[in-house]
């Protein structure tokens, strides 16, 4: 099992939450209102680029729209090995944290 990096899990996870209406901005916004951080398209675009050529999401063009001057926009899916590795992921944080004891969010 490969270990996905933070960051492309936490996009992994907006894509499926997204499901249909998952582009860029539409990430970035996902993104902002769980993390409570600014995240620069940049930032979200590298990581979908590697997550493409990883096989763990596939692309498709919607279609032309007018108020964006006719440009399409690109929309984002998991693909089956992109679902088995946040599966994988979640598995691995499940078992990592088994057994941890008196860890609260007070004591910090």
């Amino acid at each position: 099992m490969d270990l996905l990096g933070r960051t492309e899990e936490i996009i992994l996870l907006s894509i499926w939450r997204l499901q249909d209406d998952a582009y860029g901005v539409s990430i970035r916004a996902d993104l902002k209102k769980r993390t409570d951080d600014e995240w620069s398209l940049g930032a979200i675009y590298a990581p979908l680029q590697r997550l493409e050529r990883k096989g763990l999401v596939r692309t498709r063009m919607g279609d032309p729209e007018s108020r964006r001057g006719g440009r399409r926009k690109v929309f984002y899916q998991l693909t089956k090995k992109g679902r088995r590795a946040l599966l994988d992921v979640k598995t691995s944080h499940e078992t990592i944290w088994e057994g941890i004891k008196g860890l609260s969010a007070s004591e910090s």
